[in-house]
């Protein structure tokens, strides 16, 4: 048995709550492997909307366990209000919800850093969440982190004490003001306790006995692959691997272990916080396609640019990651226009064509050549099979496909999990 892959390949918010949901029962296991609470996965089902920030997108489907793996940054706080949370669906949380006590802790003055530091950028901010996501992956690397492990020490708090006195260093060296901390660590304590209550486990034995006892296991990713620490649009990314790669660090899985990698796409492009995005649209189409897409951040509520289909992007998430099959979500968001343009090339200053995406492509002034298509311009509300597909949108589909050289084999035309169609 191996373990199947679903992650974003552009700069997240793609949909893969809904589809986690959609695919959920066809699996026994769902994971998390990498980010925090800077992810929110939205799921809509029977006219309710929920968003998940840390908790794995199978929580809704009572037969699933769901893994916090060692690979996510973990803020109690957040965890304890998302749980609160699912209290009047009836979740056995402590049943269904599993965390990894080799997942790294998320402690208040990591909020107060993260803001410290993007403040000192100025014009250069990153367009971080401050949810204190990328100080906690610099106290891990430099091995100074907090594990959820530890809160089952008796030394837990001497250890916090540690990390705190570190943090104050840096802080006051950044003129940042510590006024909010005292309330900050007040709900962060009680958070521990709660978490303490929760199942933790050591999770790589639990994934792979899993695999062993030939369960059905999907890894669940945050962000997308643009946004990963190595191989997206730096240093406008995210500070963990959103590729095929993170779900084997992660989640303690061998690279033989992988099976299916299915990528997430957008019929469109969206891109929060800053950073280079090619096919960005600044006019009153863009303004149409955010607004028609509902494009605000489900996490923090920014506003997201919005552009046509990058090909040469997409290709290079769909090479990095070794996608096996894609899922195109939102085409009925393109349902208002007339002609749909897609990226297929890029123009450098000197005239040179190219379709690869490379950092210069970040640093450079490279414009994208487009293929004009014709839009459906029709509802997709009554449509419940791909034969029903308006014949320009089946067009969409193939064309896609030729370029991309991966069967799409779903296509999302609404929020709902019943507006989802399988081919």
């Amino acid at each position: 048995m191996k373990m199947d892959v679903l992650l974003g390949l552009q700069w997240g918010d793609e949909g893969k709550g809904k589809i986690v949901d959609v695919l959920a029962p066809q699996y026994e296991v769902v994971a998390r492997f990498q980010g925090g609470p800077n992810a929110g996965h939205t799921l809509e089902f029977d006219g309710i909307k929920h968003v998940l920030h840390q908790i794995p997108s199978g929580i809704f489907r009572s037969q699933i366990l769901n893994i916090i793996g060692n690979g996510v940054v973990l803020d109690p706080i957040i965890l304890k209000k998302e749980i609160e949370g699912l209290g009047k669906f009836s979740i056995d949380y402590k049943k269904n919800l599993v965390v990894s006590k080799k997942a790294t802790i998320i402690i208040p003055t990591h909020k107060l850093l993260d803001a410290a530091y993007e403040q000192s950028k100025g014009d250069k901010k990153i367009g971080s969440t401050l949810k204190g996501i990328g100080p906690t992956y610099q106290d891990k690397i430099g091995r100074s982190a907090l594990r959820i492990g530890d809160i089952l020490s008796p030394d837990f708090r001497e250890k916090y004490d540690t990390l705190l006195a570190k943090h104050k260093t840096t802080l006051s060296f950044y003129d940042f003001s510590l006024d909010a901390l005292p309330e900050m660590e007040k709900q962060f304590f009680d958070a521990v306790e709660f978490i303490k209550t929760l199942n933790l486990i050591d999770s790589e034995y639990v994934v792979n006995e899993a695999l062993a006892a030939k369960k059905k296991i999907l890894a669940e990713g945050a962000q997308g692959s643009l946004l990963d620490i190595d191989f997206g649009s730096y240093p406008y990314v995210t500070s963990s691997n959103t590729m095929t790669a993170g779900a084997c660090t992660g989640l303690g899985v061998a690279p033989s272990r992988i099976g299916e990698v299915f990528g997430i796409f957008k019929a469109y492009c969206t891109r929060v916080g800053s950073g280079p995005f090619p096919t960005e649209l600044f006019d009153e189409t863009g303004e149409a396609m955010r607004k028609e897409g509902n494009e605000f951040g489900s996490t923090t509520g920014r506003p997201r640019r919005c552009g046509w289909l990058d090909l040469p992007a997409l290709k290079y998430s769909i090479m990095i990651n070794g996608v096996t099959q894609l899922f195109m979500m939102k085409a009925d968001v393109l349902n208002i226009f007339e002609e749909i343009l897609v990226c297929t090339h890029y123009e450098l200053p000197n005239g040179e064509k190219i379709d690869r995406l490379s950092f210069e492509i970040a640093e450079i002034d490279a414009k994208p050549v487009y293929r004009k298509m014709k839009g459906w311009n029709c509802s997709l509300k009554e449509v419940s099979s791909y034969d029903q597909f308006p014949e320009e949108l089946k067009g969409y589909v193939t064309f896609l496909e030729e370029e991309l050289q991966v069967p799409i084999k779903l296509v999302s035309v609404g929020p709902d999990r019943t507006q989802t169609i399988l081919r």
